[in-house]
């Protein structure tokens, strides 16, 4: 019923229902009430448009009141297939699984219009809205086609550039690309400049933008801006970097001061040049002076700017990148005063009979002016000849006649740069004194040179040579210069020299006679001994004309050069020759001294007599001995015959010694069979001794070999010559003597006998008690008033114990004095000693003790 209500196949309707059952509800709905639809009733289609934005929330109606019945279906574009969305049987609104895929799909209440929130791109399509009103009575259906137009905002853009550094002239191109964005969509380009304006350069509804034949003005900041109904966004700007140029420098020169060659400028002042060429990247300056380069950068500043700065300065300017170039060319001049002040000379003219005056200022821009004045009075207008040489030289010809020594003229000279004028003075005269004459020979000897000069005067004398017999014969005139060839000069023939000046009215004269060399020696005859050294002398007499070196030949007629048998020693004025260790055969002769001039040659010999020492004489040995019996020294002497006469004719003597033999009983010390050779050799071999003084007469040998028997001669000899040896001598054995050995054992026998002696005596002394008769027969008997003298500390202590000890005061000068104890013994008293009235006490009786003196002589030595 209800299929044909809504004039649907009832097929289709239920295929709705059955979708909207198994999706949407787990139990059959109810049934449709029975509904019929009239054949002649329409439904009614209505269509609108909605417009709705991703992400955003949009309301699709479904009539302006709620219908009975509705069914919300969707169908993709592209597709005609419809599905469900949402329907309501009467029972409520039941979402269908599609509704999850088209955003969050919600229906109004009270109404059957649907909101859909966080609009997807996917709901956009056709919404087909079936409604059913008045079910229960004559049923009416709508149909409501809402056609969903989804939109995308734009997303922020970005620029893309086919070049973001092109070359001025080319074609490029810029693209906005945008991730999403619903169009259409509107572009519109923007370009900022540098100094912060903004323009719109292009707006277009594509993506890209051409640029053709761009420019430098086509640099700044660009951008694009993104433009659909629904939004607008705006990329990030990119700099466009248009590369061109250089374009032709400007040159700019401070101080600015221009002349018709260009610019100028004043020496010493400080001078800037600056350089710009328009180009990107900016250009690299070089700058070129005369195609020389000077320097880099765009300004170029010369401080005191000197005049070698002159000439044509170049820019060069250059794109690094594009690889070009440009260049521009200006002049500078520099404008300078001439160097220091002008320079005045005067020069002899007119053969000699006028002046010549000269005024030269050297440097400058613009050439200075120079003019000339001074003691012109006597000289006419018409007789001054002015003419300028060049522009910084200028000449003025007047005669000499009527102008005196010592006169001045003056050259000023001027120059826009100065403030004041300069000049030079110059003043001639007359050279003083008279022409000098003097001689010179070239290097290689080939030419003889005569000069001749006047020093001074101004200006300079005109000096000319006349050879003999006639103007410049035999030679050539160079200035003051005559050549002669060299050994083709007359000898004792004047060449005259003449001297003429402007200022003198008469020629002066100086002449040169030429002469060969001479030579002069000290000796012309030297006699020397043979051996030794002897020198020759060579001198040259004064004259003025240059000679050749002095050279010696010796008496074979060779030229003498430097060696070890010869020694030169030269000036240009002597040479002398010394002739070392000479020798009668080689050396004697004639020795010849030479030289030459331009003139001719001459030579003096020097006779050399080289004499023989005489023959020595003879030496005899005297005395050859050993000095003691250990046979290793020989003290030799001898004896000169006929000394006197020949005193002084030797140097010294040669004293040889050799072995002999061997002494009798001794056995050599070797047995080798080289040492018996080499003592049989020594036998036979003279072993000489030098002895270089002619005033000695003796010699001592020392270091010799006690077991050898040798023999010893002397030979006399001089520088030369020896003598003749003397007879060989064997040394003699030193004498033996007896005497002092037998006088020095006598005294010595003589000093041990008293020692002896003396040692008996003391033992004798000392025991007399014990032996008294060996004490009085050596001491003897006196006279009892007499009293031993004691010399010896021991008797007196004796004397003292037995009875005391009495002094003698007088003591016999033969012998000492000592003094003896009183004894009673009658050995001891002499008869001749005894007192008359002395009377001899009995034997044994001690009670009158005897004074008894005895007089004791020494006897001995």
């Amino acid at each position: 019923m209800v299929a044909e209500l809504l004039g649907l196949p009832s097929v289709f309707l239920l295929t709705i229902l059955f979708v909207f059952t198994t999706n949407g509800q787990t139990t059959p709905p109810a049934p449709f009430p029975e509904v019929k639809i009239n054949h002649k009733g329409e439904v009614v289609y209505k269509d609108t448009s909605v417009y709705g934005v991703v992400g955003r929330a949009v309301i699709l109606e479904c009539g302006s009141s709620k219908p009975d019945l509705y069914i919300w279906s969707f169908t993709k574009p592209g597709t005609e297939a419809i599905k469900a969305v949402v329907y309501d049987l009467g029972r409520g609104p039941r979402p269908q699984t599609l509704a999850e895929t088209l955003g969050q799909v919600t229906v109004i209440s009270n109404s059957a219009a649907v909101s859909i929130e966080k609009l997807p791109l996917a709901a956009h399509g056709l919404f087909t809205c079936q409604a059913f009103y008045d079910i229960d009575t004559e049923a009416r259906v709508y149909y409501y086609y809402v056609h969903l137009t989804v939109r995308v905002p734009v997303s922020k853009p970005y620029l893309v550039l086919s070049d973001v550094s092109p070359v001025e002239g080319t074609t490029m191109w810029m693209r906005c690309k945008l991730d999403n964005g619903t169009g259409p969509i509107q572009y519109i380009w923007k370009q900022e400049t540098r100094n912060g304006s903004v323009t719109v350069y292009a707006q277009t509804n594509t993506s890209t933008v051409n640029m053709t034949n761009i420019n430098r003005n086509h640099t700044g900041w660009y951008r694009c801006v993104a433009k659909n109904p629904v939004n607008s966004e705006g990329s990030d700007r990119i700099w466009l970097d248009i590369i061109y140029g250089p374009d032709l420098p400007q040159i700019d020169v401070t101080p600015y001061s221009m002349t018709e060659r260009g610019y100028s400028a004043l020496e010493r002042e400080t001078v800037s040049l600056l350089c710009q060429a328009q180009s990107n990247p900016p250009s690299q300056y070089v700058w070129h002076l005369n195609n020389s380069q000077l320097a880099s950068g765009s300004q170029l500043t010369i401080t005191k700017v000197l005049r070698t700065h002159t000439g044509d300065y170049t820019c060069l300017a250059q794109n690094t990148y594009l690889k070009t170039r440009s260049k521009k060319t200006i002049s500078l001049t520099v404008y300078y005063p001439p160097d220091g002040s002008p320079s005045c000379s005067v020069e002899a003219a007119v053969n000699h009979t006028s002046l010549k005056l000269l005024c030269f200022w050297a440097g400058g821009f613009p050439p200075p002016a120079l003019t000339w004045s001074g003691d012109l009075k006597h000289t006419g207008p018409e007789q001054l000849s002015t003419k300028q040489l060049s522009n910084r030289n200028t000449a003025m010809v007047l005669p000499s006649e009527g102008i005196s020594s010592n006169s001045s003229f003056t050259c000023t000279g001027s120059h826009p740069v100065l403030r004041q004028p300069t000049g030079c003075i110059i003043r001639t005269y007359v050279p003083p004194g008279d022409p000098v004459c003097f001689a010179y020979v070239t290097n290689n000897k080939q030419y003889l040179m005569l000069s001749c000069s006047w020093d001074g005067g101004v200006p300079k004398a005109l000096v000319w040579w006349e050879g003999p017999g006639g103007h410049n014969k035999g030679g050539q005139e160079n200035s003051n210069i005559l050549i002669i060839r060299y050994g083709s000069a007359h000898s004792h023939t004047p060449y005259s020299c003449h001297a003429k000046h402007p200022l003198l009215g008469q020629t002066k004269t100086c002449k040169l006679t030429l002469e060969a060399p001479v030579l002069l020696t000290q000796r012309r005859v030297v006699s020397v001994f043979e051996g030794s050294d002897v020198q020759l002398t060579c001198n040259l007499r004064s004259n003025y004309l240059p000679t050749n070196e002095i050279t010696w030949f010796n008496n074979h007629g060779k030229d003498i050069q430097d060696t070890s048998k010869y020694i030169l020693l030269r000036t240009s004025a002597w040479a002398n020759l010394t002739v070392r260790d000479t020798d009668e055969r080689q050396d004697s002769g004639e020795y010849r001294c030479t030289t030459s001039n331009a003139v001719g040659g001459t030579e003096i010999s020097v006779r050399l007599v080289v004499k023989r020492h005489p023959m020595p004489p003879n030496a005899t040995l005297v005395r050859v001995m050993y000095n003691s019996r250990h046979r290793n020294q020989v003290e030799l002497e001898w004896q000169v015959l006929e000394e006197e006469e020949n005193q002084g004719k030797w140097t010294g003597f040669i004293l040889e010694h050799r072995w002999v033999s061997e002494r009798p009983g001794r056995k050599s010390n070797s047995s080798n069979p080289k040492v018996k050779n080499e003592e049989k050799i020594s036998q036979i071999v003279w072993y000489p001794n030098i002895i270089q003084d002619p005033e000695s007469r003796s010699h001592i040998v020392g270091s010799l070999t006690p077991t050898v028997t040798y023999q010893f001669r002397i030979t006399p000899f001089n520088h030369r010559t020896l003598g003749h040896p003397s007879a060989p001598k064997t040394p003699a054995e030193p004498r033996y003597n007896a005497l002092p050995a037998i006088i020095g054992a006598a005294i010595g026998g003589m000093l041990f006998a008293a020692f002896l002696t003396m040692l008996l005596l003391i033992f004798i002394i000392r025991n007399r008690h014990n032996n008294p008769r060996l004490h009085d027969m050596l001491f003897g008997m006196q006279h009892g008033q007499s009293r031993e003298n004691i010399n010896l500390p021991e008797d007196e202590v004796v004397g003292g114990s037995e009875g005391g000890i009495e002094d003698i005061g007088g003591l016999s000068t033969s012998g000492p004095s000592m003094a003896l104890p009183r004894a009673s013994s009658p050995l001891t008293i002499t008869p001749q000693s005894a007192t008359p009235s002395a009377q001899a006490p009995p034997p044994g009786d001690d009670n009158d003790p005897v004074s008894v003196t005895i007089t004791v002589k020494s006897i001995g030595s």
